[in-house]
This record gives structure tokens, sequence and C-alpha cells, in this order.
């Protein structure tokens, strides 16, 4: 049974090519011309498991070598995205959705912070294996094919900026500021006082060192908080930016990130929110929920806007940057896979399968799939000393 539902799956690939090895010794071609690729199945998966949630069944089953790979996974990956089959698609579970309880239960600090530290506090040292040197963890900005990833980081980071149209003396805060190289690049080119806020423990002292070697105490700052705390201290800021931050915010918290935004900002003020983004909300796959970002949820456009127009913001840009994303994330896995022997002797094998696909899975998903990336500038109540073209962004 489980081998006739793979079968029926494989034969929904477009004009792929592809191979099959089962664990019964049979191999199985796809398609008209040579395999592309072949996939391998050394055990059996049940049907149970695989019509309960395929994203869980197939992620760990490759995770513990039940399944494997010949050829590139990233366009392994692409390909299965092509499946036309409406179990696998996000709008179908939209009923569900509406009453599942841990997407409409708020986070309380400590689940917020447990669950970021999941993923941020495996080390700096693992993430400099495989980031740039600023150790920008999220998506750059290619303005060329060739642009390496540090070029592209800084260029994300000064458009970024750029969009924030700062001047000397404003204050800055980065919600979820990572590791602090947005907020110290600010103070360095335009003169502001930034702070910036993580519930990495992590994050936060590579920050606090970076900030000492660049001279900049006093000038820039970096707190271990919950933004959510930080709105009850009576400060504000001119400008607000958040980058692959609200993802983690989870749906029941999302009106409350707002709240709290609005709370920070001055009249006036302006924020750039940028985070990952789908055409229908929902959480995280169960995959990537229990192994990568635990309390993940993508919003959609439609439920930031609106949520925008209920706090008193006024939209003012908003860009896609989902090409830029697939990018980076092929620069991260050919990273990861350079260093990986430094990976599996401090994580082991089955760590090492497990974030090799994360990086795959991600870099196909924003080429072939509806996930996206946005950047959402917005403005507490009516500015009209911001540049009325884009130009700026460019000189």
């Amino acid at each position: 049974m489980e081998k006739i539902i793979l079968q029926k799956l494989s034969s929904k690939i477009g004009n792929a090519s592809f191979a099959i090895d089962f664990w019964d010794g049979t191999n199985v071609n796809y398609g008209q011309r040579d395999p592309a690729f072949k996939i391998i199945f050394k055990k059996r998966i049940s049907k149970a498991k695989i019509l309960r949630d395929p994203s869980l069944a197939f992620g760990e089953a490759y995770m513990d070598g039940i399944i494997d790979f010949e050829g590139n996974l990233q366009e392994i990956i692409e390909t299965i995205f092509n499946l036309d089959i409406p179990f696998f698609r996000k709008r179908e579970f939209r009923g569900l959705r509406r009453i599942l309880s841990q997407e409409n239960r708020s986070t309380s600090f400590r689940k917020q912070q447990k669950d970021v530290q999941h993923h941020y506090d495996l080390g700096n040292d693992f993430y400099q294996l495989w980031l740039d040197e600023t150790m920008s963890y999220s998506c750059a900005y290619f303005c060329s094919p060739d642009d390496s990833l540090y070029k592209a980081q800084l260029q994300k980071i000064d458009y970024t900026l750029k969009k924030l149209n700062l001047h000397p003396g404003e204050s800055l805060l980065d919600i979820g500021s990572g590791w602090g190289w947005l907020i110290i690049r600010a103070a360095q080119q335009y003169g502001v006082k930034a702070l910036g806020i993580t519930l990495s423990e992590e994050q936060y002292n590579k920050t606090k060192q970076r900030i000492e070697e660049y001279g900049l105490s006093g000038q820039v700052d970096v707190k271990l908080m919950d933004y959510r705390e930080l709105a009850e201290s009576g400060q504000k800021f001119d400008k607000i930016v958040s980058i692959g931050m609200v993802e983690h915010v989870g749906r029941a918290n999302l009106p409350k990130y707002m709240e709290t935004v609005n709370k920070l900002l001055v009249p006036g003020g302006v924020s750039i929110l940028h985070c990952i983004t789908g055409p229908i909300e929902g959480s995280c796959n169960r995959w990537i929920s229990k192994y990568i970002f635990p309390g993940g949820y993508i919003p959609s456009n439609r439920e930031l806007i609106w949520l925008l127009s209920e706090h008193g913001f006024h939209l003012l840009d908003v860009e896609s940057l989902r090409l830029h994303y697939a990018r980076t994330l092929e620069h991260w896995a050919k990273n990861f896979e350079a260093n990986v022997d430094s990976v599996r002797e401090k994580y082991g094998e089955r760590f090492v399968r497990m974030w090799w696909l994360y990086l795959n899975s991600c870099a196909a998903a924003f080429q072939a799939s509806d996930l996206n990336i946005h950047q959402i500038g917005f403005s507490k109540g009516i500015n009209n000393n911001l540049p009325m073209t884009r130009h700026y962004l460019y000189q």
C-alpha cells in the first residue's frame, strides 16, 4: 500500500524525469528522459505517517537515513513542490486552522524565549561556519548575481536603513536585532542612537562584544528582553526596524506586536517590517515547527496590512525580496556543505541531515512555492517629510 501511494505521488510530477529505488529492491524510472535525480527508500514509511503529515514523515525519514537522494537536493525539492495534490495545499487546511489552539493562544514571555533559544542559541561558532562576516541571518540583497554573500548582506542593511530615512541624532530600535550589525552600521553611517533587543543569549553576548570593539558604547546598546517588556518602559523611538523576527511572534500575538510598535514609535515615526509571508497565513509545517522553529507562524500580507490600519499606521511601501532570499539560502547551503565535517563532529549525522534538508528545502520553497518575503514600510499617522520618490534608495 505504501508503495502504491508513493507511485501515485510520483506520477503527478509533471515533465520531470527521475528514478525511485524502493526498499524491496525494485526501481522505477519516471519521465521520458534520463533521470535527473534518484530518490532512495531504504525502508518502508507507513501510510498512516504519510497521510497524517507528509512533511514530518518524509523529513524524519531523511534525518534517520531511511530516505536518501542522488542529485541536487534543492532541485529535487523544487520538483516535489510541483506536485499537484490538494492534500499538500495550504488552503485546504483553512477551516481546520481556525480551530488550532496553538495558533490562537498568546505566547508567554518564557515560551517565546525558549522557542527562540532553541534555534539561535545553538552556538555562535556554529553560525560563524556558514553565515557571512556580519553574521546576518536574514535575506540578503543582491544588486548583481556575482555579489558575494558578505556584500549582499551589507547591501540589505544599507537598503533597509535608507528606507528608514534616518537622520543624525534620531533614535532607532531594532526588534530582534540578531548579532547586531544593523544597529552598529546605523550608528556609524547616520549618527543615530541605536538599541537592539533579542531573546538569544548568544546573540546578546556577541553584540555586546562588537559594540565595545567598535567603540560605540553609549551610542549603541543591546538588551536581552522581550519586545512587550520594552513597551512598558515608556521609551520612544523615531524609527523602528524588525528583520526576520515577527515570524516568531505567533498569530495571537501579532496584534500585540503592532500595539507595541505603536507605543514605542513617536508620532510620524517610520517602521520597516521585514518578514516571511505566505498568500494564506498559517503555522510552519510540522517538521519545521518540531525541529527548526518551534512556534513559527507565517503571516500573510493581507493579515499584516489589515493590522496596520487597525493601529493607526499608514502603509508606505511593500516590496518582495523572494528571489533574494532564494539566493541567500543557496549561499548558506553552499557554506554549510563546505564546513559539514566540523558540524558533524560537534552535532552528529542526524543534525547535519536536518540542517541540510532545512537550508535546501527553504531555498527550493522561495524558488518554486508561494512562500515569499516582504519588506513593509509604514508610519505612525501621517508623515509628509518623506521623499516622494524611490530615487534616494538607489543613490
